[in-house]
């Protein structure tokens, strides 16, 4: 489980962005260009004079010898080695479906409504992305009707100076209810139990009790408010409203 759903609700689309900066060295070497060696002659650029020498007495060439090959050695012939087969390389199985019927949209107890698209935890921080478009909202975790586990939503407080749907979670009160669509037009109907603020700083202690795939199922809206930090944090706070089957 994400040990953060969300680091921030601004120009960013997920909470952690990493920067690589590359730096290209070029290297000039000045000075003349060397020549072919028979042309380095200094002061002139044709070649150096070349002096004319004696003949060398000849001399009789020595008896060839007849050279004999060595006696090839023995070896052994073996048979060539078929080569080993290559392991043959399959695509990674894809990953199991959630339990429960996809989620489609969804509409908050004062009417404001999301489409659901889903996402994965990514990175080494386990981090959720959020969609950038304000009227989406992740879904992550278990589906709709599961035997168990949470189904995760989550959305913008506010995007680009446009207020978001997600941010009626602030204002949401228990009982009242929150309905899913399922992707065959089915209405999913659920009750608000728990409302939690938390400082962001609070939330990786308390990830497993709120995300958790155990347990009985509930949906899980989160998002954004509060204080703003801005910087890598963006808000304080993150809302949590928990609900479970209607």
């Amino acid at each position: 489980m994400p040990a953060q759903i969300l680091r921030r609700h601004g120009p960013a689309t997920s909470f952690l962005a990493g920067v690589a900066s590359l730096l290209v060295v070029e290297l000039v070497v000045a000075g003349a260009m060397l020549l072919p060696a028979e042309e380095t002659v200094a002061g002139t650029a044709r070649p150096a004079a070349v002096a004319p020498q004696e003949p060398a007495a000849q001399e009789k060439p020595a008896p060839a010898v007849e050279a004999k090959p060595a006696p090839a050695a023995a070896t052994e012939e073996k048979p060539a080695e078929e080569p080993a087969e290559k392991p043959k390389t399959q695509p990674p199985p894809p990953a199991a479906p959630p339990q429960g019927q996809r989620p489609n949209t969804i509409r908050l107890p004062d009417g404001g409504t999301a489409t659901l698209v889903r996402k994965e935890i990514v990175g080494p921080n386990a981090v959720l992305p959020v969609p950038e478009n304000l009227g989406e909202a992740t879904w992550w975790g278990a589906g709709l009707g599961a035997d168990g586990g949470a189904s995760v939503f989550a959305g913008h407080v506010n995007w680009q100076g446009r207020i978001g749907p997600f941010a009626e979670l602030w204002q949401a009160q228990v009982n009242e209810e929150v309905v899913v669509k399922d992707e065959a037009g089915k209405e999913w109907k659920y009750r608000v139990s728990q409302l939690v603020t938390v400082h962001k700083d609070e939330l990786p202690a308390k990830a497993d009790e709120l995300f958790s795939q155990g347990g009985a199922h509930r949906i899980v809206l989160v998002t954004c408010g509060g204080r703003w930090l801005g910087g890598s944090t963006g808000y304080a706070e993150n809302r949590i409203v928990i609900a479970d089957p209607a």
